[in-house]
């Protein structure tokens, strides 16, 4: 742990990445994160137990006065970059996406948390008003329970390096359900940070594959928009709350 800390390489809501000598280091922006350093250690080495491209961990303990991780570093840059500066590599870069949610979908995973217990417990903790609740909450328990691996925040950004090359990062999220829950939560992240079309591109791909159908998707959103108000996103919140209403 007295290796240098360098650059910053990336930052997000809840954590920063730096180069760290051959690796990269995430460090969580609240200083008192520890459970949460740890968690996403181990939800990594299980998440590689199924050979998928994810970075491995190497450490984890107190950095710099934060909490975080050392892990691989991923090759190059996201890839809604790389699609972005090069728009002809945007059928690739969907395409090559769709394969890797496909990938972690595939595998059968109980040893994580169930993503309904999870899914119920934001519901409870959301300002919603009390009928929308209470109908939200039966529909989560009427829908399928699945043993599915599910990351829970895959979208392009969290997808390093170019189609064919890429590794999936950010796993703090994943849990063990239904696949066409975190298609839907995809989709929804999608719509907001890439718009519609490209939204909606993924989505019509994923379903070409034959896996889900779009009923089954989308009973998940209103579910999947009403737990994203418990991550604290005011400018997505009146579109969320209008997904959250059918």
């Amino acid at each position: 742990m007295d290796q240098k800390i360098g650059p910053l390489l990336g930052s997000g809501k809840m954590a920063e990445a730096f180069h760290y000598g051959d690796h990269v280091v995430k460090l969580y922006r609240d200083p008192t994160n520890r459970s949460v350093a740890f968690g996403e250690a181990a939800i990594l080495a299980i998440v590689g137990d199924h050979g998928l491209p994810t970075p491995a961990v190497h450490a984890a303990g107190p950095y710099a006065g934060r909490w975080g991780l050392v892990m691989d570093r991923a090759p190059g840059q996201p890839l809604a970059s790389l699609a972005a500066a090069d728009p002809a590599l945007l059928p690739a870069a969907l395409e090559a996406m769709v394969q890797l949610h496909l990938a972690i979908h595939a595998r059968t995973e109980v040893r994580l948390s169930p993503l309904k217990p999870r899914l119920a417990d934001r519901l409870g903790r959301v300002d919603l008003e009390a009928a929308l609740r209470a109908s939200l909450l039966e529909r989560l328990a009427e829908l399928p329970e699945g043993n599915r691996l599910c990351h829970g925040d895959f979208h392009p950004f969290n997808i390093i390096g170019p189609p064919g090359a890429a590794m999936i990062v950010d796993w703090p999220d994943a849990t063990s359900g239904p696949p066409a829950a975190d298609v839907a939560r995809s989709y929804l992240l999608m719509r907001h940070g890439a718009g519609h079309e490209l939204a909606d591109a993924y989505l019509e791909r994923y379903l070409a594959t034959g896996a889900l159908t779009e009923t089954e998707v989308r009973a998940w959103l209103p579910i999947i928009a009403a737990a994203r108000l418990a991550e604290n996103v005011p400018e997505e919140n009146e579109r969320l709350l209008a997904l959250a209403r059918g």
